[in-house]
């Protein structure tokens, strides 16, 4: 959501910046409907101070027993009582519009995000580590259906594309890199584990600017919830309505949960194998900062999200959006990149994403000093640390040898004792 008073002063930045992001801006019927809501509102508060007035009349008539002048100012009142009606319909038909037309409209760049159309015009930040030397890899698919720990036949079966059965070991490796996640998040870098819904209504939807953009990339129950996307949404919506004390800040959330996504607008991208699908596990970073800590706290998210590649020692490189790749609700992004070595090039896999009051306006989210009167919307920010099915799928291609044995990254150890390698020839 935007703060209509920063259009109306500053109408030619948001229109600039919509454009930067390949949405037009409507600045001119934003400002027009602006106009009307105003208007409406101005006439209906006129209406209401002369309604008052009349009153006060009224009563002076009929003490003074002037019941032809009370009648006649009852008349009028009743005139009134008719424009206000229509005052009032006015306001709601202008409200009602000027707040869709705004909530469809998404987050304008930050002043260092690079202009671009799309992906070919990200910056790169920086690298960490070499990719690996592997003769004729495999790509994750061939090696484990040949070791018989994934099976994407079965999953056909019972749930149709986009689905995947794990097995065994490999199984057991999901569940160690998950809680291996968690743990480094939570007893490391700070962050709060939280057990969410995996359900949510409308407003926690609408709040963390999945809705109404966005509602064919989710799964919606026949009661009218949604299933999360990501824990971005039951994390973000702990501060919804909420004022939080600005000592409090910042306040940071992780969880390990499923994700469901429908992939609507990915027909025909990474059909095959683990990389896009409907339901998968991930492990998300949520912080609710004040607004001079925002892109502090978005470079300290991005650390802890490329910590986990380090200790799993897997090639990476840090990527600075442009203001066409970028997300809706997202003011920055830097997107995490792991080298696949069956594809020869690097992979998302994850987002670490600031969206200053964005979202905060849309939920309400605020924050207030000790002492003081006044409140400030908060700034939230949300990452990906990591999601795991593209890290198996990573740790699957880079770690395999000639055999199709994968060996065990050395930060697993712990969660798998006894366990070097899993896999090769059923």
């Amino acid at each position: 959501m935007h703060d209509i008073r920063a259009i109306r002063e500053t109408p030619e930045l948001f229109e600039q910046a919509w454009a930067a992001k390949g949405s037009s801006g409507r600045v001119a019927e934003i400002l027009e409907l602006d106009a009307k809501l105003r208007a409406a509102q101005t006439a209906g508060q006129s209406d209401q101070a002369e309604r008052n007035e009349l009153s006060k009349k009224i009563g002076q008539a009929k003490a003074q027993k002037n019941e032809a002048e009370a009648q006649t100012l009852l008349a009028r009142v009743e005139a009134l009582k008719g424009a206000s009606a229509e005052h009032a319909e006015a306001e709601r038909l202008a409200g009602e519009a000027l707040r869709g037309l705004l909530a469809s409209l998404p987050n304008i760049p930050a002043a260092d995000v690079p202009e671009g159309a799309d992906e070919h015009d990200n910056v790169e930040v920086r690298r960490w580590g070499e990719p690996f030397a592997i003769a004729n890899p495999k790509d994750h698919v061939d090696l484990g259906e040949a070791s018989g720990l994934l099976d994407f036949e079965a999953a056909v079966r019972m749930s149709g594309a986009r689905f995947t059965v794990l097995k065994g070991e490999l199984a057991r490796l999901e569940r160690a890199l998950g809680q291996f996640m968690l743990d480094l998040q939570t007893r490391e870098h700070g962050y709060l584990e939280v057990s969410p819904p995996l359900l949510v209504n409308d407003a926690a939807a609408y709040g963390t600017d999945k809705l109404p953009k966005f509602a064919d990339d989710l799964f919606q129950t026949t009661d009218g919830r949604w299933l999360i996307p990501t824990a971005e949404v039951p994390l973000t919506s702990l501060v919804m309505g909420q004022i939080v004390a600005e000592e409090e800040l910042p306040l940071r959330f992780t969880a390990l949960t499923p994700c469901f996504r429908s992939e609507a607008g990915a027909s025909g991208r990474d059909t095959r194998g683990m990389i896009r699908q409907h339901q998968f596990y991930k492990c998300e970073l949520v912080s609710i900062v004040a607004p001079e800590k925002s892109d502090e706290e978005h470079e300290r998210m991005v650390g802890c999200a490329e910590a986990v590649l380090k200790r799993l020692e897997l090639p990476f490189r840090t990527m600075l959006l442009c203001t066409g790749d970028m997300g809706f609700g997202a003011r920055r992004t830097y997107d995490l990149e792991v080298w696949l070595p069956s594809q020869g090039k690097y992979r998302e896999i994850s987002s670490c994403s600031s969206c200053g009051d964005f979202q905060a306006r849309r939920m309400d989210a605020r924050t207030k000093k000790s002492g003081e009167k006044g409140t400030r919307f908060v700034h939230t920010l949300n990452g990906s640390g990591l999601a795991v099915g593209r890290t198996l799928v990573a740790i699957m291609e880079n770690y395999q040898d000639e055999d199709g044995r994968i060996a065990i990254p050395q930060a697993l150890h712990a969660y798998m004792p006894g366990i070097t390698h899993i896999g090769g020839k059923a």
